[in-house]
């Protein structure tokens, strides 16, 4: 099963945006999936529940610092590959949904316990996050395999 079509399919299962991610794409570098789904643990809901960064964007963020990211700290052209990779995927994103901020994208505060309750009984953990969760993989597959 290719990366995008196993993160839609773990979101599905009930892992964060950020998980789903980060766990689709954790084979293509050696990563545990368990390691995998820890690291991105907190990232879900815009970082904590916090409605900030999109989860979807902030797992994606993590993949390509695994494609792109230095190792090194004098390793500059490492470095300015992953920024350039990340502002272009941010860019992408953005074209497409209008915001990288999770609260935005749900179009209320998820940080409250209204806001969450609100997205909770419209449903749009289930009807709009699948689509930034694809979205992000679609974007991320582009970006990796164009280099």
């Amino acid at each position: 099963m290719e990366p995008k079509e196993q993160a839609s399919k773990l979101f599905e299962e009930g892992y964060l945006c950020s998980q789903s991610i980060l766990m689709a794409y954790a084979p293509l570098f050696d990563l545990d999936r368990e390691a995998a789904a820890r690291l991105a643990a907190s990232f879900g809901g815009g970082v904590a529940r916090r409605g900030e960064t999109c989860g979807a964007v902030n797992g994606a963020c993590m993949v390509l610092g695994l494609r792109y990211g230095h190792t090194s700290a004098d390793d500059i052209d490492s470095k300015e590959r992953a920024y350039e990779a990340v502002q272009k995927f941010i860019s992408q994103f953005e074209a497409r949904n209008g915001s990288i901020g999770c609260n935005h994208l749900l179009e209320l505060d998820i940080s409250t316990a209204e806001g969450l309750q609100q997205a909770r009984d419209r449903q749009l953990f289930a009807t709009r996050c699948p689509g930034f969760v694809s979205d992000a993989a679609e974007i991320l597959d582009q970006i990796m395999s164009a280099t």
